[in-house]
């Protein structure tokens, strides 16, 4: 039987020790600025991005190396996902004191510092994925993983669905513009997650069809789910503040439809995200099992 658990430990510590590897120290002129990069980087967090491109490139790749042409890609996606975490806390923006059970960076380093720490992990992603002295794939696969990351990440994914997000406060939207924020906010970056891991591993067409599907899918679920714990966790489970959602006036799918609907629709996303990996064998196993995990957490 699959053990999800000690599989994300590993693969956590993997991610880990990649970060550590790739990420620059905290020295020279610039080491305060860095240090405030780095902690935010490392103050905690499942890494689930990361983990998700490394299935998906194992999923399609047997080959040994394919986890180490694959980690500096990993890598850049937490950068990318770590800037966002920071500037979402701003006051701003979410105006949150806590992430991951510690003080936001902007609580403790200053707004400024935090802003600039987040546009240093933002552009040092696009620096990892570039650097030809780095294990990657050929120089045209490195391309076209720069092009996937830099579209999920930007005005027409995670930036523009932040900002749909932002300008739907306290308004009455559609359930089409919802999912439209949701499918961009977070979908958008791990869709992304799995498409970089299929096109480094080679993946043909249909493979890389059925994944991106799978991706789509998963990433609808980890959002609905986040919007159902925000209602239904404690600040203390959660690691940041609690009823947010709620107290911005943010559209969310248990403000449309109920908490009992909400749960229903992320078990449909999951099982639209295992039933993509119908054509796949064993190796999909990990990503099957992470997207039941994704759903689990509601539990």
């Amino acid at each position: 039987m699959f053990d999800i658990q000690q599989y994300l430990r590993e693969q956590r510590l993997l991610v880990e020790n990649g970060l550590q590897r790739y990420m620059m120290p905290e020295q020279g002129d610039f080491s305060a600025h860095i240090e405030s990069m780095r902690y935010s980087l490392f103050v905690g967090g499942k890494r689930i991005r990361p983990i998700l491109c490394l299935a998906a490139g194992r999923t399609v790749c047997a080959a040994p190396e394919i986890e180490e042409k694959l980690l500096p890609a990993a890598c850049a996606l937490e950068c990318i996902h770590t800037y966002s975490l920071i500037h979402d806390d701003l006051p701003a923006m979410d105006n949150d004191d806590l992430r991951r059970g510690q003080p936001t960076c902007h609580k403790k380093f200053g707004e400024a510092e935090a802003i600039l720490a987040g546009d240093g992990l933002l552009t040092y992603a696009f620096a990892l994925l570039s650097n030809p002295d780095l294990p990657g794939p050929e120089t045209a696969t490195r391309l076209q993983l720069i092009t996937v990351l830099a579209h999920a990440a930007g005005s027409q994914g995670m930036v523009g669905g932040q900002y749909l997000d932002i300008a739907s406060e306290k308004k009455t939207i559609s359930f089409d513009q919802l999912k439209t924020i949701h499918r961009s906010k977070t979908g958008a970056l791990i869709t992304a997650a799995i498409h970089m891991g299929a096109l480094a591993g080679q993946a043909d067409q249909g493979q890389l069809e059925a994944l991106t599907r799978y991706g789509d899918a998963v990433g609808l679920a980890f959002q609905i789910v986040d919007d159902l714990l925000d209602v239904t966790a404690s600040t203390e489970q959660l690691g940041k503040t609690a009823g947010t959602d709620a107290q911005q006036g943010k559209a969310t799918y248990p403000a449309f439809f109920g908490e009992e609907k909400t749960r229903a629709l992320a078990k449909e996303a999951v099982a639209s995200a295992q039933k993509a990996l119908a054509s796949f064998d064993e190796r999909a196993e990990p990503l099957r099992v992470l997207a039941q995990y994704i759903y689990q957490r509601t539990c």
